[in-house]
């Protein structure tokens, strides 16, 4: 059924009638629209005393007829048009102005957000006779720093060019250039970041979600940093700045925004309107749950990643269309029901109760476990450190194990316990556990509170660092706030700085002063050695001394292997 869309308020029958009756006619693509309609849209627009807007398909047909105000007209919802990765959405926007034409910021703006096959303002004379067109379209790679190009102004009938030939050509020149950015990856995004930090920083923060992405199976093919006091509280991103971004979206072939800072729910609602479905956008926190719902394989681990899934969805689920109801029966069900929106929210509760109780279920099962260890009087070494540290090729190395370990984020993340013999004949259980990183998330550290229980069994926490790492201090200092956090601080430690063979002897000396710590190289069984001497000791010391008033020898022996 044809409708009326935007501001009618005040409009008569008649005037509705009239415009309704406008999704009758059937314009020309190459010419946007012949003089003699011209003069009866224009006409039409001085009787209503309202700007009139257009959208047209690529046939000529008129979709939506939007009514406006003298000055403005409403932004049409384009959530339901059809949006290809490499093409533009299909349609043109045609609008009145009373007065001279003039392409506005913001309908310039509309063109980048909404990727517009053109859009064009037509005049309004005094009389009612129809002006000049101005009409632009945006460009598949930008001439001096600007998007879009201006035709020249023309009279209804007269365009300077076939306007269909025209899009259709753009397209083509898009889909061309898409191929040059074409990866293996289903996925490809553009990572975003928004912060006050220097650019040295935020490039490292990029950087660090550039792993992550790839972690996950996601093809990177841009970046982009806006340095602001903080961010934008609708869309993260200045208007401006995402505009750019979206129409670089459609220049790189993109399917996907991820975001370095977490989005809040109204953020997220405001993105989900300027955006259509194909372009999909996630921050941080998203990110990591994914990788952790591809890596989880145990039941612990699945029940912690669906946990913390339910918990970040909870308050976005406002963001889901809540237009449909349930009716209920029964006494009190009489009425509207509960709404969409009520039932996911029950659901969801009731799914987060059950996984509680499961969890709650696991850990119990858990310290059983670790009651058992500690009956046969052994002691516990957790290894803890940054994720992609070397931890588990460490395990593997000092056990002989075959722990799955590979080189990327977040890799492992069911717990994993070994013995461990020392040289002397000594015997230990070490423990591998998920690895750190800086902002972990608040639910998601809360939900595997399981399997970091096992860090409050632990006699002796062995930190391992990647020494290669440019960042390596910063990511110390970020495990050491998580342990704070939990409050381990009190817990002896050893600090490990792995991947000595990739790493400048200058730079490992330093950082050995520094951090008082033990180089090695994990995948060097015979650069163990001291390390394995080390860790004896600690835990000699460990059962000798009192809780928490432990300091380790700041000697590094020596033994042959």
């Amino acid at each position: 059924m044809a409708k009326i869309y935007g501001n009618t308020t005040g409009l008569k029958p008649n005037q509705k009638k009239q415009l309704i009756n406008l999704y009758r006619r059937r314009l020309p693509p190459a010419d946007l629209i012949l003089n003699e309609q011209a003069r009866d849209l224009a006409g039409l627009s001085l009787d209503l005393g309202r700007q009139i807007g257009l959208v047209l398909s690529r046939k000529g047909e008129i979709v939506r007829v939007i009514a406006g105000g003298p000055q403005n007209l409403p932004i049409p919802d384009m959530t339901r048009f059809r949006r290809g990765l490499t093409r533009l959405v299909g349609f043109s926007l045609l609008h009145t102005m009373l007065g001279p034409p003039l392409l506005s910021k913001d309908l310039l703006a509309r063109l980048a957000v909404h990727w517009w096959d053109l859009v064009a303002v037509m005049g309004v004379e005094p009389d009612g006779l129809p002006g000049y067109i101005h009409a632009a379209h945006l460009l598949p790679v930008p001439v001096d720093g600007v998007d879009y190009r201006v035709l020249d102004a023309f009279r209804p009938g007269q365009a300077p060019e076939d306007l269909s030939r025209l899009v259709r050509s753009l397209e083509d020149e898009l889909t061309r250039l898409s191929a040059a950015h074409e990866l293996a990856a289903a996925d490809r995004a553009i990572l975003i970041s928004v912060s006050p930090l220097p650019k040295d920083e935020a490039n490292s923060r990029l950087d660090e979600l550039h792993e992550l992405a790839a972690s996950a199976g996601i093809g990177v093919v841009g970046r982009v940093i806006q340095r602001r006091p903080k961010p934008d509280p609708r869309t993260v991103l200045g208007p401006g700045r995402l505009e750019e971004v979206l129409v670089s979206t459609l220049r790189q072939d993109a399917n996907l925004l991820i975001f370095d800072q977490n989005l809040n729910p109204s953020q997220s609602h405001r993105l989900a309107r300027l955006t259509s479905s194909e372009l999909r956008f996630i921050d941080r926190t998203q990110l990591i749950l994914d990788i952790f719902a591809q890596r989880a394989h145990s039941r612990e681990g699945k029940l912690q990643v669906e946990m913390a899934q339910l918990k970040y969805l909870t308050p976005r689920l406002g963001m889901r269309d809540d237009g449909l109801s349930r009716l209920t029966g029964g006494i009190g069900g009489r009425g509207p029901g509960e709404t969409q929106l009520e039932v996911d929210r029950r659901r969801v509760r009731q799914r987060i109760s059950r996984l509680q109780k499961d969890l709650n279920q696991v850990a119990k099962q858990r310290k059983r476990r670790r009651q058992r260890r500690g009956s046969g009087g052994l002691p516990v070494i957790s290894i803890v450190g940054y994720t992609n540290a070397g931890k588990s090729t460490l395990l593997n190395a000092l056990t002989n194990s075959q722990v799955k370990a590979e080189d990327r984020l977040f890799a492992t993340l069911d717990p994993t316990s070994r013995r461990l013999r020392f040289p002397q004949e000594r015997e230990v259980i070490i423990t591998d556990t998920v690895g750190f990183i800086r902002d972990l998330p608040p639910d998601l550290r809360k939900a595997f509170a399981a399997t970091l229980e096992e860090l409050y069994e632990a006699d002796l926490l062995l930190h391992v660092a990647d020494a290669s790492n440019p960042q390596v201090d910063e990511q110390i200092q970020a495990v050491q706030v998580i342990l704070e956090q939990l409050e381990l601080q009190q817990t002896p430690q050893l600090l490990v700085l792995n991947k000595q063979d990739i790493t400048l002897e200058e730079v490992l000396h330093k950082l050995c002063n520094r951090h008082n710590a033990v180089p090695v190289s994990a995948l060097e069984r015979n650069s163990l050695s001291v390390l394995l001497e080390r860790l004896e000791q600690m835990v000699e010391g460990v059962e000798q001394t009192p809780y928490g008033q432990y300091m380790p020898d700041q000697e590094h022996l020596q033994m042959d292997t």
